[in-house]
């Protein structure tokens, strides 16, 4: 008699269209995993094929007993994610996104000419948050992860050899509080439906 399995090839996920969106802290979140988003929520353009991550990670402490050889209790201390991406396109609002924030001011060039431009890296203390919507595609299925508040936390080392696209590398901490979710996925994939 064989025995029964639980493998379903349909609920395997090959991102096939990814898109990143970033916007102030406190921007409408998008109420469901197709309709169309917030327009404050702008799409940072192209980014490279494989750099997209979401992390997440969580630290526990052990209690131990002398009258035990095993732990007799397990507790979470902390919780931390974040969100990692190489942006291809070089614009004023993703250099600001990469680094935190920073400032752009019009430049006259002493000649004339068309203007130029000056962008500023934030001084100590001037970082600022963003929210991040992450968009994963499948066919017909849809992923949005939704966080509400991400700083850049990084450094910034951009790769400026000769002959290759340089990128942006976007690296985003998710913050926490205790009046909203630190990260939330919506989704159309019925395989979430709950069990009845």
């Amino acid at each position: 008699m064989a025995t029964a399995t639980n493998a379903k090839p349909a609920e395997t996920v090959v991102p096939t269209i990814t898109r990143v969106y970033l916007a102030p802290v406190g921007t409408v979140a998008p109420t469901d995993a197709t309709s169309a988003m917030d327009p404050a929520l702008r799409d940072v353009g192209h980014t490279t094929e494989d750099s997209l991550k979401f992390n997440e990670e969580v630290n526990f402490e052990q209690i131990k007993s002398a009258q035990s050889l095993s732990p007799i209790r397990t507790f979470q201390t902390s919780e931390a994610g974040t969100v990692e991406v190489d942006l291809q396109q070089w614009s004023g609002p993703n250099f600001r996104a990469v680094y935190g924030g920073g400032t752009i001011t019009e430049i006259t060039p002493a000649g004339g000419g068309p203007k130029h431009y000056k962008f500023a890296p934030p001084r100590i203390g001037g970082r600022g948050e963003v929210m991040a919507v992450v968009e994963v595609i499948d066919g017909g299925k849809h992923y949005r992860y939704v966080m509400p508040r991400c700083m850049q936390m990084e450094g910034v080392s951009k790769d400026l050899g000769q002959g290759k696209a340089a990128v942006l590398p976007l690296r985003l901490a998710i913050q926490g509080g205790d009046d909203l979710d630190n990260w939330y996925m919506i989704t159309d994939d019925p395989a979430f439906a709950p069990a009845a």
